[in-house]
This record gives C-alpha cells, structure tokens and sequence, in this order.
C-alpha cells in the first residue's frame, strides 16, 4: 500500500464563516465546499476580500476570536475538526495539518533566530534530540532553497530579505512532513527562480502523498500545481473543476476577469517618441559591500550603471540577494555607495569619497525623486489620515497650506480615488487603495522620477493590473520617469522600455525589453526565462482572447 492511500484527506462541505460583532457582524464565507485528497492539491483563487485567507484559517482553528465556522460536514480522516478545543488544535497543527501564512515577517519570531524558530515547531511535537532538530533545520533550509543554511539558520527574520523570510517560513511548516498542507500564498514576493524552486518543492510533496490547499492570486502558480481551482468572490464559489477545465475555458465572467489581469499578458504599449530626451537619473559605476554575520565581506553591488531618461522606464530584475534593492537605495539617496557614484536632475546625488553629498544637499531635490515600496502600510503613519499623509508630502514639496485641501483632492482623483478618502487611516483601506495612496504621495510634489521597488507583488493579479494601468497613464500624463524593481518578469515586461537582468550583483545583461526578455542571451536570464510557471503562456493566450 502506498503512501499516498494511507493519508488521511481533508473534507469540506458547506463551510460558512461569520465575522465582526454586532451590527458589524456579516458572513464572509457561504457554502464552499471541496477536498483536499491525499497527493491532490487544490487551489482557493480570488482578489482581497473573497474568503479564500479567512477559509484557510478556519481549517486550522484559527479563524478569530468571536468566529462563528459551521459546515455540514469539516473532517480531517476520522477527526471531526468542528468539534476540536484549541488543546486538541495546538496538537494537530503541525503534525498533522501544517500552515504556510502569507506574511513572513509578521509570522516568524523577530526577535529570534530562524533556526531555533524551526526547531521549535519541532520540540513542541516531542520530534528527535536537540542534535537531530538541528540537523533537520539545515535540511529544511537547504530544501526551501535558501543558500548557506548553516549562516541563515543564525540570523533573525529581519537579517533575511522577503524571499528568505517565506522560505523559512515554509520550511518551518514543513518540518513534521505533516500528511496536509495549507500554504497562504506561498510564492509571493519570491524571485522566478525561487519560485520554481518552492513549486518545485511543493510538487515533490504532493507526488509523495501529502495533500495541498494552495491559496493564491497568481494564476501561473495555480495553473502549474493544482489539480482543482475553486475561484471565490465576496465568500461564495463562483466557479471550481479541473484548473485545466477551469482557467482555459472560464463560464464565469469573474474568472475571465481575472484571467485577463494577468500581467505580462500583452507587451509593452506602444507610445510617441518623447519630447525630450533628457537623462533624468544617472548612475555611474556603483559598487557597495556590507560585512556579514558571519565577517565575512560581500559584494552586493558591483559596478552597476544606467541612464534613465525622462518619460521611459528601466526595469530591474534579478533574485533576491541579486543587488536590485541596493541599487534601488542607492538610486534614492539612502545608502552611500563605496564607489561610482549617481546624478540626479543633471546635479551630484550620491558618491563615495570626496564625491560624497551631504543630506542637506539633497534637502531641495528630494520632493522631486519619488518612491513606492512594496508595503506602503510599513512607510504610513498609522495614526494619520489620508489627508495627513499626502499633506505631509505636500508640505515637503513647498506647497502653502492654503492649498492643500485642493491639491489632496486632485491626487485623490489622480489615481482614482473617492475625496472622502482623505478621512480614513491606512488600516481602513485595501492593499490596492493604500498603494494608491502611497502613488498619491510619490506625486505630491511633482517628481521628475519615482523609484518603484516591487510596487504589486503583494497585490491581486485584478488590483495588479489597475495600479500598472495607473502608473502607465501617470506616466503618458506627467512625463515621469520610472525605476521599476520587480521579480516579476510577467510584470518588468508589462511596465519596462529597457530591463536591466542583475545576477551577484552585477547587471549580466540590459537591452530592450522585448530583445531581453523575448532572445535572452546570458544564462542567467534564459534561466530567469525558464523559471517562469509552464502554463503561464496560455494564461497569456485565454487572457489576450478575452475582451476588456
């Protein structure tokens, strides 16, 4: 008998789910049901707000407080799970049902090192000796794909950048090889390469028997390893089958609609020649180092140069650890590079050695060099409204007070955006409403350039898709110049006039972006290529076919 028919599945019938208290009380889950059957796995798609996070935490007991989950029938094998205590719970996740949540930095223990991290999951089910736990967490590392484990297992989640964050997070769930597993976006944020790696890994426990619940917003991911997709909309099941069945000939206009928000789906728009062809942002030969934990001196930039001109995009890509974000900093002042150095608005910005600017040089120009991260909510002052907050920026640019209240209004309108907005704090909005925001606030001032470090990788493949159409029509509208990190090579094609490929901190290959990204020529890209989920071709192809 193999594996594979021993292991218990997971049965979901008729789940519902109520949240809130009070008049604030509302059902976000209804009637969804589907298996997870042993060595199967099925994927829960959706945008923000459709169940699929909140119908994951239910099945580990971790819903919240005051949640009311009932189902005609929740089992895991014989386990009735509805009438499990947090006792029993705390018992059976792990061991039984292990848990990948979506935001690793939240999720692992900041002030611990990851290794200990791991092998406590493992202590706390009685597993092996203090010596076999840590033999266990190298292993585990080393399988997630993160490169020299013995270092990483040493530092702290915040040592480690997103991508080395979720891996070790997933290598923590995996660490009782437990017979389900449920992973809450487990590949976002993650370079292509690593990607492949994880899926890779995820195929490889499927295939021996354990079953997956996968929930995610990349329909590449979805199309590669889910035998089933069930597509969730406001907590109701608007389509489920076969993915194949599912994703290539959609009945459901939300599904088409999702489909068709795919990034990299269409190259490219085409556009005038610019009016000018001023170089706004300038970088020069940039080398940077930093001294690890372990003392040891690592190049993480290394002679990295470009030319941005007014109006165009450059597109940086590259895995994590590659360089991208450094230069990013670099780029926006923050970080002095140990050599090269960069030249904004035609004047010095950041150098090394007598080539240096001191802050207070930059003071006039900063307004005018915009930036979008990848967590707005992390750059927001949670206490402050809206209003505060793009006032702050306006204040920043030397706009008179006078003229705020008008000017928020018109970068409210600018990307879309309700004025009443300007009322409401930062945990009161979406992810996509607070990355508008944080676009509002990059505008503020009227920049010249504004540096985007991963700017959708956390959104919904629909949310995606609007803020990149915002940031093109931005871009037609004011002439901006954008800098555009991304792991998203889905995404760099969609944005990018010219891609620069960063390999160990160096650029290994730059062109445009078609020439790139369409006849790579350095290995490294091919394999960036190649990395890229099979399917995602006809994802292109259903998405190009459907209208609007």
């Amino acid at each position: 008998m193999t594996e594979a028919t021993v292991r218990p599945a997971l049965v979901v019938e008729g789940l519902a789910v109520t949240l809130g208290r009070g008049v604030h009380r509302r059902r976000v889950v209804s009637d969804v049901s589907f298996t997870v059957a042993p060595g199967k796995a099925v994927a829960l798609v959706g945008e923000s707000g459709s169940g699929k996070s909140v119908t994951a935490r239910s099945l580990v007991g971790l819903a919240g407080d005051g949640a009311d989950v009932t189902a005609r029938a929740l089992r895991y094998g014989n386990i009735d799970l509805s009438a499990l205590d947090e006792r029993a719970w705390r018992r059976l996740r792990g061991k039984d049902i292990g848990f990948v949540l979506q935001d690793a930095l939240v999720s692992l223990d900041p002030l611990r090192v990851v290794g200990d991290e791991i092998a406590e999951a493992l202590a706390a089910h009685g597993w092996g000796t203090a010596a076999s736990r840590k033999r266990r967490v190298l292993e585990l590392l080393d399988s997630v794909g993160i490169p020299e484990p013995e270092l990483r297992a040493r530092q702290r989640p915040d040592q480690l950048s997103g991508g080395l964050r979720q891996r070790a997070l997933i290598a923590t769930a995996l660490a009782l090889d437990p017979p389900i597993l449920i992973a809450d976006e487990p590949t976002t944020a993650l370079d292509t390469t690593v990607q492949a790696q994880i899926l890779a890994l995820l195929e490889t426990i499927k295939q021996r028997g354990t079953g997956l619940l996968i929930i995610s917003h990349d329909l590449a991911v979805v199309s590669r390893i889910a035998d089933e997709v069930v597509v969730l909309n406001h907590g109701e099941a608007m389509e489920q089958g076969p993915t194949a069945e599912v994703l290539s000939r959609p009945r459901h206009a939300y599904t088409r609609l999702l489909i068709n928000s795919v990034p990299g789906a269409r190259p490219r728009k085409p556009r005038a020649a610019p009016a000018t062809t001023e170089t706004v942002l300038e970088a020069d030969g940039l080398v940077k180092s930093y001294v690890g934990p372990d003392g040891v001196d690592r190049v993480a930039v290394d002679d990295v140069g470009f030319a941005l001109k007014a109006g165009r995009t450059i597109g940086i890509v590259g895995e994590s650890g590659s360089g991208k974000s450094t230069t990013a900093r670099i780029a926006l002042g923050l970080l002095d590079p140990d050599h090269g150095a960069v030249r904004f608005d035609g004047a010095p910005w950041a150098g090394s050695g007598e080539a240096r600017v001191r802050e207070r040089d930059r003071r006039r120009q900063r307004p005018h060099l915009g930036v979008v991260y990848q967590d707005p909510l992390s750059s927001f002052d949670p206490r402050w409204t809206v209003a505060e907050i793009l006032g702050d920026a306006l204040d920043a640019g030397g706009v008179p007070a006078a003229e705020h209240a008008t000017r928020i209004g018109e970068l409210l309108e600018r990307v879309r955006l309700p004025v009443e907005t300007a009322g409401r704090r930062p945990l009161q909005l979406s992810g996509g409403q607070r990355q508008r925001i944080a676009i509002a606030r990059s505008l503020a001032a009227s920049p010249k350039v504004i540096v985007c470090d991963e700017p959708v990788s956390a959104l919904d493949v629909s949310v995606q898709a609007q803020v990149l159409e915002l940031l093109d029509e931005l871009q037609r509208e004011t002439g901006v110049a954008y800098l555009f990190i991304s792991h998203d090579l889905g995404v760099i094609r969609q944005v990018s006039d010219e891609v620069l490929v960063m390999f160990g901190g160096r650029v290994v290959e730059r062109g445009p972006t078609e020439e790139v990204l369409g006849n790579p020529q350095h290995l490294f890209t091919q394999k960036l290529v190649a990395a890229i989920p099979a399917h995602v071709a006809g994802l292109d192809a259903v998405g190009a076919s459907l209208p609007g």
